[in-house]
């Protein structure tokens, strides 16, 4: 039966006057948006899918996820092995090194500092520690508590980072910089060093009254938060009884890394931490609180907040903080950091408006897996357009890889090296003292005098000559199985000669900075 205009309206002001309406209407409430923990859930699948296939991209031996949300672990799940040789699983409670991450744990340990008084934000660097000192008088003068791990100070990337594969430790690193050439003026382009850190953490233990940067962390963050399996040594990692191994990646799979001890001993507060999922998600849960932690106030919401103020842009969309990277998404703000050891690595990150977040610890040389797994969940959680993170990460990692090794293939017809009378001798580097070049063989052997550490050289064209660590594959690069393509030299040497025909210095260029020996 077909109602006419006037009967449907009589029709619907009968019901409403019977209240049959409003009756249906409160019947069918409508349905409660899912939680962030459902969510989670929801996506659970997914994820595991792409870890699974990112581990079999990247040969990742073993894989660790947490994942943070309504102040507690929702997900907890490892993935793969501790070790090839033994078969020993992956969990939650696996310890693996965390690397840089533990930057934001020093920008934290900075924040409770100036929550005490003990420290104020604008404070002069050299007026904490008169020791400080770069090659710009200017910056020297003028680095501030907010610049100091900000990565802004002008220094090259990795500033004499290198120096601590051969050797040197963290107050001859410290000392060093003040020989570094600025790589741009102060405050204005990222530039990521770890070296301004050790000066950070020593600043802050000094503050807080610690001996150390490890007390102070301990004391101060690790041991409130309850993270029991973390630590800060080289025999932390290996004493722990469920501990990973570490692995160095390239295009032909992962191959096992002898533990580098410089990484605790030298990077501490940059990049010396080693932890687990379960600790992990203890400091996620701070984060997530605004310096929160189980209904006691570890540090403000002010000062932890000024950690995560963007200071220096590095895309139009990535920011650096204090310790973090400050993301815009087209649907939220992410913000996370990674790490990389050599032979671990890394992710820990959250959303801030949402009150998750995810870490993600592998015990593979950090090529961008964690990050893009982490990154990934993050867009599909706030409905950012789909990108596949993995294939974007280990074909950059791929390119790298190819271009290093191209890099090093020896030319078809190299010219002949300069006679060996003329290289051998000492040499001297206001940086770095003294050091002696032999002959060993058909190749040149450079003896760093303060610290024993010795490279090889071998002739590659000419007065060029590429460099290796005698002795120690995990000091400056390697990951790579011994003698393929891909198991490349930590860089080139060149011997330069003067506008008298004399042979004048040795020039290292590592990581886009050069290392001089003067010949004595």
């Amino acid at each position: 039966m077909r109602l006419s205009r006037r009967g449907l309206h009589s029709s619907v002001t009968a019901l409403a006057a019977s209240g049959l309406l409003v009756r249906a209407a409160q019947a069918q409430p409508a349905p409660a948006a899912p939680s962030i923990s459902e969510r989670i859930a929801a996506l659970v699948p997914e994820l595991e899918r792409r870890i699974a296939e990112g581990m079999a991209a990247f040969d990742a031996p073993g894989l660790a996820v947490g994942i943070v949300a309504e102040d507690k672990l929702v997900y907890a799940r490892g993935f793969g092995v501790r070790d090839k040789q033994s078969g020993a699983a992956v969990g939650p409670g696996t310890v693996f090194q965390i690397g840089s991450t533990t930057k934001a744990f020093l920008a934290a340990a900075l924040a409770i500092a100036v929550d005490r008084g003990k420290l104020a934000w604008n404070d002069r660097i050299v007026d904490l520690d008169p020791s400080f000192a770069l090659m710009d008088p200017y910056v020297t003068r003028e680095l501030r508590l907010y610049d100091i791990i900000a990565q802004r100070s002008g220094l090259p990337p990795y500033a004499n980072d290198a120096l601590a594969g051969l050797g040197f430790g963290p107050d001859a690193l410290m000392h060093s910089l003040r020989f570094v050439p600025p790589a741009s003026s102060f405050r204005s382009t990222f530039t990521y060093t770890n070296m301004t850190h050790l000066f950070a953490g020593r600043i802050a233990a000094k503050a807080l009254g610690a001996p150390d940067w490890p007390t102070l962390a301990d004391r101060e963050l690790i041991g409130p938060l309850g993270m029991s399996s973390t630590s800060f040594t080289a025999a932390g990692l290996q004493n722990a009884p469920d501990h990973a191994t570490g692995y160095g990646w390239s295009p032909l799979g992962a191959t096992a890394m002898p533990i580098y001890p410089p990484f605790y001993e030298v990077f501490g507060p940059a990049g010396g931490i080693n932890s687990c999922v379960t600790d992990c998600a203890s400091w996620l849960r701070l984060q997530i609180a605004d310096g929160v932690f189980a209904g006691r106030r570890i540090v403000s919401a002010e000062n932890l907040g000024v950690t995560r103020t963007p200071r220096v842009p590095i895309t139009e969309t990535f920011l650096y903080a204090m310790g973090w990277l400050s993301v815009m998404t087209p649907n939220g703000r992410v913000i996370f950091h990674n790490g990389g050891t050599g032979s671990f690595g890394a992710h820990i990150g959250f959303l801030p408006d949402r009150k998750m977040g995810m870490v993600v610890l592998t015990n593979l040389d950090n090529k961008g897996l964690p990050d893009a797994l982490g990154l990934g969940f993050y867009d599909r959680l706030l409905g950012n357009p789909d990108k596949d993170h993995i294939d974007d990460a280990l074909g950059k990692a791929k390119a790298g890889a190819e271009k290093s090794a191209s890099t090093y293939e020896r030319p078809a017809a190299p010219q002949p090296p300069p006679q060996t009378a003329s290289l051998v001798g000492g040499y001297a580097s206001e940086m770095m003292g003294p050091a002696a070049i032999a002959q060993d063989g058909d190749t040149l052997v450079l003896t760093v005098q303060r610290t024993g550490a010795r490279l090889r050289l071998t002739p590659f064209d000419g007065a060029t000559f590429t460099m290796r660590v005698v002795d120690d594959i995990g000091a400056l690069g390697g990951g790579a199985p011994p003698g393929s393509r891909y198991d490349t030299p930590a860089g080139f040497a060149g011997f330069e000669i003067d506008g008298d025909g004399r042979l004048a210095r040795l020039r290292m260029p590592i990581a886009g900075q050069d290392f001089i020996w003067t010949k004595a």
